[in-house]
């Protein structure tokens, strides 16, 4: 659900407060009712969010504008990169240029922001990178899941339903993610270093359906037209094992194919998984609310870890229910 040249504002400012400088400094004062020219600090943070048309994506976006409600000293502007480095990149520099309290972003890929970040290091501006992680790491800190270990949890996994450690047999077809992400690349990484110790399990699929359901679906249409013993479908997020499952069923093989994804959100990937749909999933927390928290930390002069690593949990028919709440 994209919308091209969008930009989302999120004021939470209290009804009885005004701001009263220009731009999106943050050095502005607000006036309370019966307390004259008291000052009170705003801060303007500035998110700059790769794309919106990703579920998981959405959802990032709505807990961190609901964590931003809770403090009614944080303006939150958000921003669609719409899938494009360049235009990233360019919303970067506009928070930089407007002199934002602190920059969070969530990147298309794992390169190509050493600039903006060396602009804002510069300006003294705090630079906390969300989900996928940068190269250099020359940022104030990171804040996403481990993808080499949901990777390998998936692996595990995988391999206990194809008959367990040194006994496990089977065909799996592998569905990635963006090919230029990091994450794709952890979670490809990470699953291999389990399933590839067992011989019995033969892994294939090169296909980059950038994290898109549609693209999955047909990509494993095309798969069944030439492979019809795929015992599982590995897919790096839910909505691509979904997608997968559905030409699946549409070919009639769903009921001799096991679908594992990623992500685990409330209202796709536990459902799917509590509709026997999936056989699991690996939760991928969103950051964003973590991120907000790590953002005031460092304005408020707190020292923070440079790394910050977000746990996964293993989504199953019989614990589904718990994270669709």
């Amino acid at each position: 659900m994209k919308t091209r040249g969008m930009m989302m504002l999120f004021p939470f400012i209290l009804a009885a407060c005004v701001l009263v400088t220009s731009g999106c400094s943050g050095k502005g004062k607000q006036a309370k009712p019966g307390e004259g020219a008291r000052e009170v600090k705003k801060y303007v943070i500035g998110f700059s969010q790769c794309t919106t048309t990703e579920p998981w994506r959405v959802l990032f976006n709505r807990r961190l504008a609901a964590e931003a409600a809770k403090h009614p000293d944080v303006e939150l502007i958000v921003m669609d990169a719409q899938d494009n480095l360049e235009t990233q990149v360019a919303q970067i520099e506009s928070f930089i240029s407007k002199e934002v309290d602190a920059i969070l972003i969530s990147p298309k890929v794992s390169s190509g922001f050493s600039k903006v970040m060396g602009s804002a290091k510069a300006k003294g501006i705090p630079f906390i990178v969300l989900d996928r992680d940068l190269e250099p790491a020359d940022y104030t800190a990171f804040v996403g899941a481990d993808n080499r270990l949901i990777g390998e949890a998936a692996g595990r996994y995988v391999v206990k339903l194809l008959g367990g450690d040194g006994a496990a047999k089977g065909k799996v077809y592998e569905i990635w993610g963006g090919k230029g992400s990091e994450p794709a690349n952890d979670r490809h990484n990470g699953f291999h270093k389990i399933v590839g110790a067992e011989t019995g399990i033969e892994v294939f699929g090169d296909q980059d359906c950038d994290w898109k359901q549609d693209l999955a679906k047909k990509q494993m249409e095309t798969i069944l037209q030439l492979h019809q013993d795929i015992d599982v479908v590995y897919a790096h997020n839910d909505p691509m094992a979904y997608g997968a499952y559905l030409a699946a069923k549409e070919s009639g093989v769903a009921d001799k194919i096991q679908f594992v994804g990623i992500d685990g959100n409330p209202d796709e990937g536990a459902v799917w998984v509590k509709e026997g749909k999936l056989a699991a999933t690996f939760l991928y927390p969103t950051p964003g609310e973590k991120g907000l928290e790590t953002a005031l930390e460092v304005l408020a002069g707190k020292e923070v870890p440079q790394k910050i690593t977000l746990q996964t949990a293993v989504i199953l028919p019989e614990n589904a229910d718990d994270f669709m709440k």
